[in-house]
């Protein structure tokens, strides 16, 4: 039996070999490539490249890419192996600046090196190694529990559309923004998905409709520029995105072009929630004007995907990974604990006390 893409682990551990597993997803849908990853390099440009993207999977690759360059470090003084392990996590940290789950999962695991100095480096190696399995563990929990709340928010029949990919791909199950969609078609629901293609790097065309389409959803690709047509035709009954950060007041950076969708949401009163782990969450940054916006290669827009390069040579490209969506906008942000919504300052403090 041919297997489905949602068949693979989007991120997995292989300790025996000494190996961050993944999915190569620039080479999808046409190649399914798995990889070995073993060195700190080849972590960082999984990370960088989007070999491995969607904040929550680049939490647990990051988890699982430390501890196993922690089982490398050679020494059994405490003080040296925290001095390297710090060392290769900042290294790690600075592959991608706005998805937080990068730094909160490095975060982390430093934490368990420095909450058991007192044993062994062989135990806080075997400690890093179950606490990277939990974080694992823990986002497919987190995802379900997401997909549940967010399943209240719409009924049966319904028309959802969604931008770039926060689906299976994104995550290690159910994805956030698609975990409703996933949950509904297990029980009946009959969505009907529309997905946007997601320029510049098609994370909706080729990963979003793909998995969407291998789970048989009803699912419909779309331009970017076409979202105002189908709200406007009554086909779009709410909007569900992921997201890489959560400011504390609600404010949100996810791939650019979600602001354009929240706006004409705005305008056609479509409902826009935001799914969002409480991990991405970063109450630590006041509002979207301080999360640090990732500038990508120009090639990405002038020659990626075209045979031929599509843009005079020369030309100046402004090319920002994401954008920030005002919390004005959103009606509310699905997390694992509940759904927050306006004022979001108060909301999301609540959210947390449920931690």
């Amino acid at each position: 039996m041919n297997k489905s893409i949602l068949d693979y682990e989007t991120v997995e551990l292989d300790d025996e070999n000494s190996a961050l597993v993944i999915i190569d997803q620039t080479k999808l849908p046409s190649l399914t490539e798995i990889v070995n990853l073993k060195t700190a390099e080849e972590i960082w440009d999984a990370i960088y490249l989007l070999k491995v993207r969607g904040a929550p999977a680049i939490g647990v690759a990051a988890a699982f890419g430390i501890y196993l360059l922690s089982k490398k470090i050679e020494t059994e003084d405490y003080t040296a192996f925290y001095q390297e392990f710090c060392r290769q996590k900042e290294y790690l940290n600075s592959a991608r600046p706005t998805a937080v789950n990068l730094s909160w999962a490095l975060n982390r695991m430093e934490q368990v090196c420095v909450s058991n100095k007192d044993k062994s480096v062989a135990e806080i190696k075997e400690l890093l190694k179950q606490e990277a399995i939990s974080i694992k563990e823990e986002d497919i929990r987190v995802c379900k529990s997401i997909g549940e709340y967010g399943l209240t928010l719409i009924k049966p029949g319904d028309g959802i559309l969604t931008h770039c990919n926060a689906g299976q791909l994104a995550t290690c199950k159910y994805g956030t923004a698609t975990a409703p969609i996933y949950l509904g078609l297990e029980r009946g629901y009959n969505l009907r998905v529309f997905a946007d293609e997601t320029r510049p790097l098609l994370q909706g065309a080729r990963l979003t409709a793909y998995e969407l389409h291998s789970a048989g959803v009803d699912v419909t690709l779309i331009c970017d520029n076409m979202s105002a047509t189908v709200m406007r035709n009554g086909w779009v009954n709410a909007v569900f995105v992921g997201c890489d950060r959560v400011a504390a007041n609600g404010d949100v950076a996810n791939k650019i072009g979600t602001s354009v969708v929240a706006t004409v949401a705005k305008r056609y009163n479509v409902p826009f929630y935001v799914c969002a782990p409480t991990s991405t969450i970063d109450m630590n940054t006041p509002t979207g004007a301080d999360i640090t916006i990732e500038q990508r290669p120009a090639s990405e827009v002038t020659d990626m995907w075209y045979k031929e390069r599509m843009a005079p040579e020369g030309i100046k490209v402004f090319n920002p990974a994401f954008d920030v969506t005002d919390h004005d906008l959103i009606s509310g942000i699905v997390t694992e604990y509940g759904v927050a919504r306006e004022p979001y300052a108060e909301s999301l403090r609540e959210i947390f006390s449920k931690v």
